[in-house]
């Protein structure tokens, strides 16, 4: 019989013994760095934009002197120029004086705003009608109002997005520092097992669980290696699972996690580390199993590909970010469930859902062995353990993969 912890034990134990395993960081060129982890924080050492621009097309000018001007009574300005895209405008502007800037080019000195060309008349010999008045900052960008010198523009920690990696072009990061990643080491048990491209005979399934990991904590920001399928024999079993602790810094083992006979991870990782816990209370995935081997964190999972994916997502995820120094959570969202849903197993129960079109949240059915019923899910709801199930229409949160 398992002695079982509740997920915010799992979450503790995990916590304190396998967060302060981090890494060190490697610079790597930015436009290569979506999706890593930055090491430290991102300080501006410059302006952006670097200097004062149009953001249209038409005449910089002092805005005073557009103020009570009119279609029918126009303000009347000399064109002092042009500024070319590209180029600086090193002249001064005067009172009275226009000047020609494209979209993103430069102010001249003294100009504290741009008249769009649509509300200007050019009446010849170098008199531009301004038929449109505009106040100071009227189509400009200033040189800072971006990012100024000394700026905290992106946080240690921080999962880069595109998004970011613009900003550091912006801001001249040619390379930044980011996190090494975990290695993350996938083994799966079973004499039933067949690798993905050879036909399974009688009794034997394809493995879907080491490929579906390898993904998974590759999607989490880990470097995923696939340690190979092992038969159920405790020698081999032991020599592969000695070998990934050593090449890894964590080990995914699915399969041979529930108390059979032939169920023998739990006694491996004991024999060749500590045994931190067998169970949790959670339905699916209460055979899961954390070992600790060489300080590193050695999980036995469920065989079933529902019930090890979802503890995967669980407790090897924020492990993993955890060992990244990141901060970001998984995404949630508000939903309605769309029937009643029964709980009664003592045990916090993890339900695959999909959402429709209208923010509903539809439970997917389906025994945890059965792999398609995550194929078109969008995430899972979690009904506490003294809960008895959910009625109708009940408000969840709904996180996503």
């Amino acid at each position: 019989m398992l002695i079982v912890k509740t997920p915010d034990e799992v979450r503790e134990i995990v916590k304190d013994r396998f967060a302060k395993n981090g890494f060190d960081s490697e610079k790597i060129k930015a436009v290569d760095a979506l999706g890593r982890t930055l090491h430290c924080d991102i300080i501006s050492e410059e302006y952006v934009p670097g200097f004062n621009r149009s953001t249209v097309d038409g005449y910089a000018v002092i805005a005073s002197d557009t103020f009570g001007c009119s279609e029918s009574i126009p303000a009347m300005l000399t064109l002092a120029g042009e500024v070319l895209m590209g180029e600086s405008a090193d002249c001064m502007l005067s009172p009275g004086t226009c000047l020609i800037v494209p979209t993103g080019g430069e102010l001249p000195e003294g100009a504290d705003a741009v008249v769009m060309v649509e509300h200007t008349e050019d009446f010849g010999g170098g008199i531009v009608g301004i038929n449109k008045p505009v106040a100071p900052g009227n189509n400009v960008i200033f040189k800072g109002d971006d990012v100024s010198v000394g700026d905290l523009v992106l946080t240690a920690g921080t999962e880069l997005k595109a998004h970011d990696v613009g900003i550091l072009s912006a801001l001249g990061f040619y390379q930044v520092d980011v996190r090494n990643k975990p290695v993350v080491g996938v083994i799966s048990t079973g004499d039933e097992l067949v690798e993905t491209m050879k036909s399974p005979g009688r009794g034997q399934v394809r493995d879907v669980n080491t490929p579906m990991l390898l993904a998974a904590v590759a999607a989490f920001g880990a470097s995923a290696v696939n340690c190979g399928i092992i038969r159920d024999d405790e020698s081999a079993m032991r020599t592969a699972i000695r070998q990934a602790a050593k090449n890894c810094d964590i080990v995914l083992i699915s399969g041979g996690s529930s108390a059979g006979s032939r169920d023998m991870t739990a006694r491996v990782i004991e024999s060749e580390g500590q045994l931190l816990f067998h169970g949790i209370a959670i339905k699916p995935g209460k055979p899961t199993i954390l070992g600790e081997i060489s300080s590193k964190p050695v999980f036995g999972l469920p065989g079933h590909p529902v019930a090890a994916y979802l503890v995967t997502e669980l407790f090897v995820r924020p492990l993993v970010a955890m060992m990244l120094g990141a901060f970001g959570k998984p995404l949630t969202t508000g939903a309605r469930i769309s029937q009643a849903v029964s709980s009664n197993h003592g045990r916090a129960e993890y339900i695959v859902v999909r959402l429709d079109e209208d923010g509903m949240a539809l439970p997917v059915k389906s025994k945890s062995g059965l792999i398609t019923s995550l194929a078109g899910a969008d995430g899972y709801i979690c009904i506490p353990r003294d809960c008895e199930g959910l009625a109708a229409g009940s408000q969840v949160v709904v996180t996503y993969f």
